[in-house]
């Protein structure tokens, strides 16, 4: 069975992703990496979270896979040693300069997406250069991936859930000619996922676009195939989503954990597959499509709306005060949204990471029992481990 490998952008996501079942997790420092704004770790947290995954037999791959100029080179050798010392299993790069120092460091390289490999005699270059794995091209169909992963050696690691860029790989300036923001530098503002008026210069007419938007693909889902994928001897999949929150890496995780587990003990079947498409259509997304993978995208793999199409969002209720282990209570302050008997709410912490349950008993602080909790101080069973100071969300459809 292939890897599952699980995008993370704080503490919460981080144990979100361990715990959903992903196999190894990946995230970048706060610079030098594809997502820069997207919180992450610093130097001093990556002993720490490198032990804990490897406690629990995943691994961590650190990301360092922007472009990088001669004034940060000696940033990039700091950056590389804390990684060598952290016993990190990877780091995912393709700047020449990051492969040539890991490899005098003897950090194992993962070539990445950046890099728009796309043929077996650039994946062999790559693997001469003493790479370990490649992440491929998303523009590829899935014959095109079997085709790489026979003729080399090198581990092959394919996406296979998350936002898909209109460029190739990610080779986007529009962001840096609009705003000065560089995507190539994970300072993408996205103005291709908003919505525009096109105008015929010489006519000044409009041109009719419908409601599509032209520039914003429908995010990638491979849960509908994932046992074609599977067959095609992949051996890592890659979940996108290092700025999405953690309800969606968790969500995200468990599904695609759900799919590969049943393919292997020989339960994947449709009625599988429709529950799982609707649970992570509860998070972030802007519809779903199969990207290239049987070709190029048709029409209606384009976004026809500009943000989100989940189909629930979360309002926030308050802190977790305490929580009793001997009964499984937990006791909570009611500071924004309004608890009721019978709501769906998450709790979210560093080391609970993302957890769902629903609201089956709500007492005040004088043990007197509440159909609903506002501005006020509450208990209520909860069937899961919580800690001081995880938050409390409601889920709510949107």
């Amino acid at each position: 069975m292939p890897e599952l490998l699980a995008p993370v952008r704080d503490d919460v996501s981080f144990s979100a992703a361990l715990h959903a079942g992903a196999d190894a997790v990946y995230f970048g420092l706060g610079q030098l990496n594809m997502r820069i704004n997207s919180r992450g770790f610093n130097l001093d947290q990556l002993p720490q979270l490198v032990k804990t995954a490897h406690l629990q037999n995943t691994r961590v791959y650190v990301t360092l896979n922007s472009l990088v100029y001669d004034s940060e080179l000696d940033r990039l050798d700091e950056i590389l040693h804390h990684i060598k010392a952290s016993h990190a299993d990877a780091v995912i790069c393709w700047d020449f300069a990051v492969i040539e120092k890991a490899r005098q460091l003897k950090i194992p390289i993962h070539i990445s997406t950046q890099a728009s490999a796309a043929n077996t005699q650039t994946a062999l270059f790559y693997q001469n250069l003493g790479a370990q794995r490649l992440v491929l091209a998303r523009e590829l169909t899935l014959d095109q991936i079997k085709k790489i992963k026979q003729n080399t050696t090198l581990q092959i690691e394919v996406f296979v859930h998350g936002a898909l860029c209109v460029s190739v790989s990610g080779r986007c300036f529009m962001s840096q000619h609009l705003f000065n923001r560089s995507a190539n530098r994970g300072d993408c503002l996205q103005p291709c996922r908003r919505a525009y008026h096109i105008i015929d210069r010489e006519t000044n007419h409009e041109l009719e676009l419908s409601d599509h938007y032209v520039m914003s693909p429908k995010d990638l889902c491979t849960l509908p195939i994932i046992d074609k994928l599977i067959a095609a001897g992949i051996d890592s999949f890659k979940i996108e989503g290092r700025s999405r929150p953690p309800e969606y890496i968790s969500t995200v995780t468990a599904a695609y954990r759900q799919a590969i587990d049943a393919v292997a003990q020989g339960t994947f079947d449709e009625p599988l597959v429709q529950k799982l498409i609707a649970d992570v259509s509860r998070v972030y997304n802007r519809g779903f499509s199969t990207g290239f993978l049987f070709g190029e995208p048709a029409p209606q793999d384009w976004s026809s709306r500009p943000g989100s199409a989940a189909t629930q969002r979360k309002q926030y209720v308050g802190p977790v005060l305490n929580f009793f282990k001997k009964s499984s209570v937990a006791y909570c302050r009611i500071q924004a949204a309004p608890l009721s008997i019978g709501d769906t709410v998450q709790a979210h912490g560093p080391t609970t990471g993302v957890v769902e349950f629903k609201i089956t008993q709500l007492l005040n602080d004088q043990q007197h029992p509440l159909n609903t909790a506002q501005k006020t101080k509450a208990t209520f069973p909860c069937p899961h481990l919580l800690r001081k100071n995880d938050k409390i969300y409601k889920l709510l459809p949107t």
